[in-house]
């Protein structure tokens, strides 16, 4: 954030609090707008916990501060959904993981409503958002890619074995037979 637009949000705590909100945009991955109207205050502390559990962060923010913090960053498309009490969410790890958790709660609480979202400079509407929380998340997706790697090896091994394995079973078939 260039000196002229800390000036131009204001002297003191406004610029601050546009600053440190432009901070964390420039980290996130990903931020999800939501409307948060309706709440209950243990609604949102469960809702900060599994943020924070997700590698995230929940932060409200006045409209005109994010509106400012949002210049200059890949997330300038969320100011369109800048309109009533908006709550933000900040993906800085896997941001499927924290879109589970946030589909989730928002299922589970339907005070919480998902406005939309920017991830990887694409806009994401509540639908988008949704339909990342449906994709394999970054471990799944290593897992998934280890057993690949690891099946041909696996069956080269299984190949390998399957003679002496056979001996074995032979020897035993004629063990048994002359035990008899």
């Amino acid at each position: 954030m260039s000196e002229t637009q800390v000036a131009r949000a204001g002297h003191g705590e406004k610029a601050e609090t546009v600053g440190s909100v432009h901070r964390l945009l420039k980290s996130a991955k990903m931020a999800i707008v939501t409307e948060y109207r309706g709440l209950t205050l243990a609604q949102m502390t469960k809702l900060r916990r599994e943020i924070r559990e997700a590698s995230g962060e929940y932060q409200v923010i006045k409209n005109t501060l994010a509106e400012r913090a949002l210049e200059g960053t890949t997330f300038g498309d969320l100011e369109k959904l800048l309109q009533g009490p908006n709550g933000w969410v900040f993906a800085y790890e896997d941001p499927v993981v924290l879109s589970k958790a946030l589909i989730k709660f928002a299922d589970d609480n339907d005070k919480l409503q998902i406005k939309g979202g920017v991830f990887e400079g694409q806009f994401m509407d509540r639908a988008g958002v949704k339909a990342l929380s449906q994709m394999p998340s970054k471990p799944q997706l290593q897992a998934r890619l280890l057993a690949t790697i690891n099946a041909p090896a696996t069956q080269l091994l299984r190949t390998i074995q399957e003679p002496g394995a056979q001996m074995v079973r032979l020897l035993e078939s004629l063990r048994k037979t002359k035990g008899e």
